[in-house]
């Protein structure tokens, strides 16, 4: 269906236990906003095996396949980035988008290049990235409601993170865990395909991937009783080639496994020499009870790398065995070469929740580091208690460490870059807990100073910063340097071929860094908080190097909420 004029397609409502959703439309609604045109260019496998290497690309959610974050353009320098300046910027135009903006568009390199941006709830446009003209909107609804269908609901925020692209088509999952093909020409839906039931918890925010003619999907709802999968879809016609469950039964005592969770709710990492996707695998369920859920809990809290061509499990590496706190392996893994003992090896980086950076060898899952912390750790490992009033303040919170936060990997420096949650939590467990849903199934409950009602005094040895961007040497584990900020903080960072880091910060400035040492370089201050991750696109018809940024608060601990898309640009020679 086409509409002339935006609507607001779904209720969004906060309840105790999360977030719900429901479509108020009959289906999906896509908006022609302009007379411009898309170029045709049908996007290919080895255009997407290109990116992260091409620096007219950005053609999924972490730049490429191994998720570096890290862009090949070179026209912005610690020299001359004083000069970035804002092109242009983009306003999501109904009141249920705004402050759900954690996404990273793709660009695909054309003339003119075309953005594709996407927020929630499930929401994507057609960019001329060129010119910031918006040439179609699309918004998600479902064709048929009802039977087992409810509506979704979710912990924490209604936020679409990004889209997949392949050929002629996008690719996007929807807050009630389906994913959707969209013509990426005229904005029309293809397709739908139906993950998994809302009326058992599921939902989705994330990017899916594109591999092989294949889309790499994941499962949400660890907060809500769900069993954790991870699957390959097929991107023609949207049928599920396998499935591998999180919950593997013949590993975990009794039938605890039944007990759920260990779901993967970011975009997995994929190594194409191997066929190997890396994913970042969620907490047990209950979060906070492990009395029903007795050993060690796998692939809980994990690393885990299987066969893009079957989904068999190859290794996993546990972060967190039998997790209490809510200690989810949620950011996407880091997979990039270099030097460890001597000898040049194959790695994947992940910074978990627990704080640590650790680096593993990505064809069995060894590891060879584990960094010094990054945030700080007080009281790690206290068990919960039956009360809030017993239990002292921990260190990380149940928001982490490194939450959702996307870290960037500066193939200049060596470094991985990590936004980490740096504030107190209180831990209570419940010894007989009951799940139906849609209540939530934590196993008792944790607080997040100051977010509870009565906080009390806050714990001495905390610095009361909330926030801390570091530097990290992923092989000596040594922190580099660091940023420390007072403000909640969400979302990721970008590096760059010239030795700059881009970050966003919950009061609004969004920044580059000279990624060796530290020094600020830049700023720019908007006016709701940067809780998304950059990206960026060199022009060859204009010369200019692009770098954009969501900047509208979203989900989680946000500090202001907004309506902006920001790209800046700098041409060659200044």
């Amino acid at each position: 269906m086409s509409t002339d004029e935006p609507q607001d397609h779904a209720r969004v409502t906060r309840t105790e236990d999360g977030t719900t959703v429901e479509y108020l439309a009959d289906g999906p609604t896509t908006i022609r906003q302009d007379g411009q045109r898309i170029p045709r260019l049908n996007v290919t496998q080895q255009m997407l095996l290109d990116s992260g290497e091409n620096p007219q690309s950005w053609l999924m959610y972490g730049g490429g396949y191994h998720q570096q974050r890290f862009t090949t353009a070179d026209v912005i320098t610690p020299e001359n980035v004083s000069n970035l300046s804002l092109e242009y910027t983009i306003g999501v135009e109904t009141d249920v988008e705004r402050g759900k903006l954690e996404g990273t568009p793709v660009v695909v390199p054309s003339d003119p290049p075309i953005m594709y941006q996407t927020n929630g709830p499930d929401v994507v446009r057609a960019v001329n990235a060129r010119t910031g003209d918006i040439i179609w909107t699309y918004r998600y609804a479902p064709s048929e409601q009802g039977g087992e269908r409810k509506p979704a609901i979710y912990c924490c925020g209604s936020n679409n993170r990004g889209v997949a692209v392949l050929g002629d088509t996008l690719y996007m999952t929807t807050l009630d865990a389906n994913v959707v093909a969209i013509n990426r020409y005229t904005g029309e839906q293809k397709w739908l395909y139906s993950s998994a039931p809302t009326a058992r918890g599921y939902s989705a925010t994330w990017a899916p991937v594109v591999y092989k003619g294949s889309i790499l999907n994941g499962s949400a709802g660890g907060e809500y009783g769900v069993q954790g999968f991870i699957e390959s879809i097929d991107a023609q016609t949207g049928e599920r080639e396998w499935v591998t469950s999180m919950l593997p039964k013949e590993q975990w005592v009794g039938d605890s496994w039944r007990n759920g969770a260990a779901t993967n709710w970011m975009t997995v990492t994929v190594d194409p020499d191997t066929d190997t996707l890396y994913a970042n695998v969620g907490n047990p369920g209950p979060d906070v009870n492990g009395i029903v859920r007795p050993g060690l809990n796998p692939y809980s809290d994990s690393v885990v790398a299987l066969d893009t061509n079957s989904g068999d499990v190859r290794w996993y590496f546990q972060e967190v065995p039998h997790d209490w706190w809510d200690w989810d392996a949620s950011t996407p893994p880091v997979l990039f070469e270099t030097e460890v003992d001597g000898q040049n090896r194959k790695v994947v980086s992940h910074p978990g929740k627990t704080g640590w950076n650790y680096l593993l060898d990505a064809g069995n899952g060894k590891l060879y580091e584990r960094s010094q912390e990054f945030c700080q750790h007080l009281n790690m490992w206290y068990l919960p208690q039956q009360t809030y009033e017993d239990s002292p303040w921990v260190m990380p919170s149940a928001d982490g460490g490194s939450e959702w936060n996307p870290m960037s990997y500066s193939r200049v420096t060596g470094n991985v870059h990590i936004k980490a949650m740096n504030y107190p939590s209180k831990f209570q467990w419940d010894p007989n807990p009951q799940w139906e849903y849609p209540s939530t199934y934590l196993g008792g409950g944790f607080t997040v100073y100051p977010e509870m009602e009565d906080p009390g005094p806050p714990p001495e040895e905390w610095d009361r910063n909330r926030a801390v961007f570091s530097a990290v040497d992923p092989v000596s584990g040594e922190v580099q340097w660091q940023k420390r900020w007072r403000q909640f903080s969400m979302g990721g960072s970008m590096s760059t071929a010239t030795g700059l880091t881009f970050v966003g910060k919950g009061n609004g400035q969004f920044m580059a860094f000279d990624s060796e040492n530290g020094d600020r370089l830049w700023n720019h201050k908007f006016d709701a908080s940067v809780n998304a991750s950059p990206m960026s696109w060199y022009d060859p018809g204009t010369q200019k190097q692009y770098v954009a940024v969501q900047a509208g608060g979203g989900g989680l601990r946000t500090y202001r909420n907004g309506n902006t898309i920001g790209v800046f640009s700098l041409q060659g020679g200044n």
